[in-house]
């Protein structure tokens, strides 16, 4: 048995008996000259240092790693945004979103180990039932990227009832900085001007958030 790949090992044994680097190397399929699969994850997961920082990578640097390429790392990035997608909701339930820990349970999981900041709008109906959501913009988080038609709109198209601010601090700290309060502020005015109800914006962390309607912002 100690010569079986990591595939066979999965068959015979699960999944929940395969170290990381085994799991990683069946999600690459295979490795390059003079090095097999197993070899390539055993060298990414060095370099990076655990699999929770391979997943917060995006695919164009991944792509780069030597062993990986275009192919497999469009693979490992799909392979974990299925799992930030099953962790953060139950597939075909409805999710609604009452307050700032259901609001963090559904979307913690998809944004808390995201290496850039990204914006995304959470629409909401009269019964704080989710419609859908939108990622708004992705890096540093600016009045100049997050402009209100781009916020507004697809509220607007979805006859939206209220909406909910998400974004992430890459950092891990989710206190939130003078912009955050500033666009926040200024996306709440604009709100009411459109007789739209903004709830809540969620600043996101590692393993933890920060409500700006509980720090009376909102």
């Amino acid at each position: 048995m100690g010569g079986q790949r990591p595939r066979e090992r999965l068959y015979w044994n699960g999944p929940e008996a395969l170290a990381d680097a085994e799991l990683l190397a069946i999600q690459l399929g295979s490795g390059i000259r003079g090095k097999s699969a197993i070899d390539v994850a055993r060298e990414v997961l060095a370099a990076y240092g655990s699999l929770a920082d391979v997943a917060g990578r995006e695919v164009a640097e991944l792509a780069t790693v030597s062993g990986i390429g275009p192919a497999k790392a469009a693979r490992l990035v799909a392979a974990f945004e299925l799992t930030r997608r099953l962790r953060a909701r139950i597939p075909g339930a409805r999710v609604t979103l009452s307050g700032p820990a259901e609001v963090y349970a559904a979307y913690g999981p998809l944004m808390e180990d995201l290496k850039r900041e990204v914006f995304r709008i959470a629409l909401l109906d009269a019964q704080n039932g989710l419609l859908h959501d939108r990622v708004i913009s992705q890096g540093t988080l600016s009045a100049s990227l997050v402009h209100p038609r781009d916020v507004f709109k697809p509220a607007i198209l979805e006859s939206a009832a209220s909406v909910i601010l998400l974004h992430n601090h890459p950092s891990g700290d989710p206190t939130p900085s003078r912009e955050d309060v500033r666009l926040t502020r200024q996306l709440v005015e604009c709100a009411r001007l459109l007789d739209l109800r903004i709830h809540d914006h969620l600043v996101i962390g590692r393993g933890r958030f920060v409500s700006l309607a509980e720090k009376g912002i909102i």
